[in-house]
């Protein structure tokens, strides 16, 4: 699916998302995990925030400056009524260049609507847009080879693709980031969710 199909999507969607997912606990326990991970609390985006800023909220409130990013037009313009000096970008994430780092960066069930051809390319990108310490949460599907699937929520068809636990793994540890916590968070769904963090550089002194 083409990411402007995705976006048309969830356009229609956004009224609903905002009115009846503004309370759910869906992924919060999550989210509250990797903020524990998560050393320094400086600046965070959440990437496919949506419309209802459930987690823009819970950031706001550890002490991180939120920005929010999404496909969907709608989506971004009903967060801006509810949050009205965060930062939005109105993006595609394959498109969007990052010019600055995060301390956390969460792509909650977002991501996985990409195709898997872009998967690694957004992945690194995520990835160097830590900064030292920084953490990344992201979803994805589960299992250990690559896969494509398609899905209806709310009505609306959507695509799912994932590179399989191994991949993601291999490409965390090729951009310096280590695996914290890795989890099928709905068995026996194939939903998977991983918290990594970039490492730290250090410096070897001769002696």
């Amino acid at each position: 699916m083409h990411p402007k199909d995705t976006a048309t999507r969830y356009d229609r969607i956004a009224r609903w998302w905002q009115t009846q997912h503004q309370d759910s606990l869906y992924g919060i326990a999550q989210l509250e995990r990797a903020i524990k991970f998560t050393p320094n609390k400086y600046l965070a985006l959440d990437i496919g925030c949506g419309s209802s800023g459930r987690f823009i909220e819970i950031l706001s409130k550890h002490g991180f400056q939120v920005e929010g990013l999404d496909i969907s037009e709608e989506m971004i313009c009903l967060a801006k009524q509810l949050h009205p000096d965060i930062l939005f970008y109105r993006e595609d994430i394959c498109c969007w260049t990052p010019t600055k780092p995060y301390s956390l960066i969460v792509a909650w069930d977002s991501t996985f609507h990409l195709s898997l051809d872009m998967q690694e390319p957004v992945m690194k990108k995520l990835c160097d847009a830590l900064e030292p310490d920084g953490v990344l949460m992201f979803t994805c599907g589960g299992g250990y080879g690559q896969n494509e699937v398609s899905g209806t929520f709310q009505g609306q068809d959507f695509e799912y693709s994932t590179l399989g636990v191994n991949a993601f793994l291999k490409i965390l540890n090729e951009q310096h980031c280590t695996c914290l916590h890795l989890e099928y968070d709905q068995y026996p769904e194939n939903h998977v969710y991983i918290i990594a963090q970039k490492i730290r550089s250090s410096v070897v002194i001769d002696v």
